[in-house]
């Protein structure tokens, strides 16, 4: 009887092991169809597309560090909604845009970057309340929004 479930348990491993050999074989094929990495996807686009999608990640940028320091918002709305509109139309998120499309070439250092622009800018302004006093709060929303409808506009 021992013999029977050994010889049984051998045949069943046998043909499991078929399964996935010529699983893995006919998947191979389907490997190389993979869409392409985001730096050659980067490489790929023109520099006017280029240059429309880090308009629009810089403009959610400094519309979300506004609202994280001069009305204490720290959800990231408009780069989460960015990053929406880039993976859908894009195949990319806002980190693949600053690795491969920012100057610095490492999304943290693109980060700090536009950060330290950004605050000294609003230290320039009399800090929040000049900002305010401003309005830069609807400037930014403006030029975000006219570069999301950019983006969503393109072919």
């Amino acid at each position: 009887m021992a013999i029977l479930v050994t010889a049984r348990m051998h045949l069943l491993l046998q043909a499991v092991a078929r399964v996935v050999f010529w699983g893995v074989l006919l998947m191979q094929p389907l490997s190389l169809m993979a869409p392409l990495p985001t730096q050659a996807q980067a490489i790929a686009l023109d520099e006017q597309t280029q240059a429309l999608i880090v308009n629009a990640v810089e403009a959610a940028f400094e519309l979300d560090l506004y609202n994280n320091r001069c009305r204490q918002d720290r959800s990231g709305r408009r780069t989460e909604n960015l990053n929406k509109v880039l993976a859908s139309g894009f195949r990319m998120t806002v980190l693949d845009v600053q690795d491969d499309l920012f100057p610095e070439g490492y999304y943290r250092d693109a980060q700090a970057r536009m950060t330290e622009d950004f605050l000294l800018r609003l230290r320039e302004m009399g800090g929040c309340s000049g900002a305010k006093e401003a309005k830069l709060r609807d400037a930014l929303r403006e030029r975000y929004e006219q570069a999301i409808a950019e983006l969503e506009a393109f072919p």
